[in-house]
């Protein structure tokens, strides 16, 4: 279909083309192959950053950078080498390490984005969440929904480090952000091991009477490292008895869900883990939509547009969209996983294509 449809090139078309140019027009035969491709060209990359040089960087910045209002959080965006220097991670994610210096607060402040935090390692912080203290510690996934107060402080005499992930491109490129400062410090120094949140939420099957009006995002505010990985590890045994628990042969996966719809925890974002036994190859596939993975435990490998990248703990990659990958366990590897997919699956542009492996 090369050159279908384009005209002659003559004096009149270049004025035409010119008077176009002068009223802020296009015309869509120059650009079909552009706008309308035969399946997604993502201008965002695979890419993979590595735990221990990142990590670096953040501590650096703890001795150079100070917390407070102006620069409101010591947060470190990972930028997409395909994005022409933007801070995302992809065209609608953004994922970053955040840092909080020994006996630190980060104040409190609210954003029309939504946001989340999940702890690779360390303990010792709270983050405030409209007045609930919610505990933030190794495998914690954390929530902050949009539009609602959060501040953070460390109670302790150790940093601490953990990747924010939030729909930020998307909202920038939407118009529809808005932000407010709240406290200079955070509303509630306790440190409690559960949240309120949890304390009424996180009770399994069951739903509090008092909470029974659906909501836009989870009313838990943390779910804890031990729930997910008895989740995988039940799956797994349950795979050994011969029961069908698994997405796929020595591949364990959990959703976190909204309990009062079943759903995403949050109307942009989903979240997920998954655990690969020792020796364990996921099929390729390709998926409309951005994902990020990072490494939770274990080494293995993550295959990307046909390039293999070694993987351990820490370790956080983008698949863009459309992008062929597949992950390799050598040993036990766990991976936490968030995605745009809500976003798709809403606006009916959801695709998936997933190759069979070789027996």
């Amino acid at each position: 279909m090369e050159n279908a449809m384009q005209p002659e090139e003559t004096p009149a078309l270049r004025k035409l083309y010119a008077d176009f140019k002068a009223q802020h027009l296009n015309p869509l035969w120059t650009q079909i192959g552009d706008l309308m491709p035969r399946h997604p060209k993502p201008r965002a990359v695979a890419h993979l950053w590595k735990w221990t040089e990142l990590y670096p960087l953040a501590r650096a910045s703890g001795d150079l950078v100070p917390v407070g209002r102006g620069g409101e959080r010591r947060a470190i965006g990972l930028a997409n080498p395909g994005l022409g220097g933007d801070t995302y991670v992809s065209p609608t994610l953004w994922c970053a390490i955040q840092y909080l210096g020994p006996k630190e607060t980060a104040p409190e402040h609210r954003h029309s984005q939504n946001a989340f935090r999940f702890v690779v390692e360390g303990e010792g912080v709270w983050t405030v969440v409209n007045g609930d203290p919610v505990r933030m510690s190794r495998g914690d996934f954390l929530l902050t929904p949009g539009w609602n107060f959060h501040g953070h402080h460390n109670k302790t005499d150790r940093p601490m480090a953990w990747i924010d992930g939030l729909d930020i491109p998307f909202s920038f490129q939407n118009d529809v952000g808005f932000f407010e400062f709240g406290s200079d410090r955070v509303t509630d120094y306790a440190t409690p091991n559960f949240s309120r949140g949890e304390r009424l939420w996180c009770h399994p099957g069951l739903r509090p009477l008092s909470g029974l009006q659906n909501t836009v995002s989870s009313p838990i505010g943390a779910y804890r490292w031990e729930h997910t990985d008895r989740a995988l590890t039940e799956q797994l045994l349950l795979e050994e008895e011969g029961q069908p628990a698994t997405v796929a042969r020595g591949h364990a996966a959990v959703r976190y869900v909204n309990p009062t719809t079943g759903g995403d925890v949050m109307p942009t974002i989903r979240a997920e883990f998954h655990r690969l036994r020792p020796g364990v190859e996921s099929a390729p596939r390709r998926d409309v939509g951005s994902t990020v993975f990072q490494v939770f435990e274990g080494t293995g490998a993550v295959v990307m547009a046909g390039t293999r990248h070694t993987v351990e703990k820490g370790d956080i990659f983008v698949i863009p969209s459309w992008i062929a990958w597949s992950l390799q366990a050598e040993t036990q590897l766990d991976l936490f996983r968030f995605s745009d997919a809500p976003i798709m699956e809403r606006l009916n542009f959801d695709r998936s294509k997933v190759e069979e492996i070789p027996a």
